[in-house]
C-alpha cells in the first residue's frame, strides 16, 4: 500500500466515524465524469490527491470545521460547492480588483466568518492555504496552512492542526506569492 493509499484510509475510516457540524451523513463519492466536468468549469486540474478523496470517499462533508466542501453541487449542510465558491471569488475580485482571488486556488473548506482553506492547485504540492479576509486587508488575509494537502490532512488526522492548538501565540506565515499570482494572472480573468 502506497503512501497515499494509507493516507486515504486513514481518511476515510476518521469520515466514516466523524460528521462535521451540519452534515447529517458522509455523500456518496462523485464519480469520475464528476471530477472531469468539475476540472472543465474550473479550466485546471485538481491536484491527484485532492481528486482521490472525491472519488473514493466522499463528496464533502468530511475534515476539519464544516468539512470539505462537495465538489461541484451543493450540499445538506447549504455550503457552496468548490467550484460554485472558486468562481464566484473570482467574479468578485473582476468586481473589486482590491480582492483579486488568485486563479487556480480552490477553496476547499469553510472555516466560518468567510475564512477558507483552500487548494493551490498550481502548485506540484498542492499547498493549502488559508483565506482570512477579516482584518480588512487582502495583502494580509492569505497564509500557508500547510505545505502540502498531505500535511494538511495529518494535521486533521493527529489532532495538530492550527485549529486544534489555537493560542495566543498563533501566527501563521503570509502566503508571499498572493500579489505575484494575482498581478501575473490579472485579477481580470476568470
Amino acid at each position: 500500500m502506497t503512501e497515499n493509499e494509507q493516507l486515504q484510509a486513514r481518511v476515510a475510516a476518521k469520515a466514516a466515524t466523524t460528521r462535521p457540524w451540519g452534515w447529517p451523513s458522509l455523500p456518496d463519492p462523485v464519480d469520475a465524469a464528476t471530477v472531469a466536468r468539475a476540472e472543465a468549469v474550473l479550466g485546471f486540474r485538481l491536484p491527484p490527491l485532492l481528486a482521490d478523496l472525491y472519488l473514493r470517499i466522499g463528496d464533502g462533508g468530511f475534515g476539519p470545521e464544516y468539512g470539505l466542501l462537495p465538489l461541484l453541487d451543493s450540499s445538506p449542510s447549504s455550503e457552496p460547492a468548490a467550484v460554485t465558491q472558486y468562481l464566484a471569488n473570482r467574479e468578485s475580485g473582476r468586481k473589486d480588483p482590491d480582492w483579486p482571488w488568485p486563479e487556480g486556488v480552490l477553496p476547499i473548506s469553510h472555516w466560518g466568518c468567510a475564512m477558507y482553506a483552500c487548494v493551490d492547485c498550481r502548485s506540484p504540492q498542492a499547498t493549502v492555504l488559508l483565506f482570512e479576509p477579516n482584518p480588512g486587508d487582502p495583502d494580509h488575509a492569505w497564509f500557508v496552512d500547510a505545505p502540502s494537502l498531505t500535511a494538511w490532512l495529518h494535521a486533521w488526522l493527529d489532532g495538530t492542526g492550527w485549529y486544534d492548538t489555537l493560542g495566543d501565540d498563533l501566527e501563521l506565515t503570509p502566503w508571499t506569492e498572493f500579489r505575484i499570482r494575482t498581478a501575473a494572472t490579472g485579477a481580470t480573468r476568470p
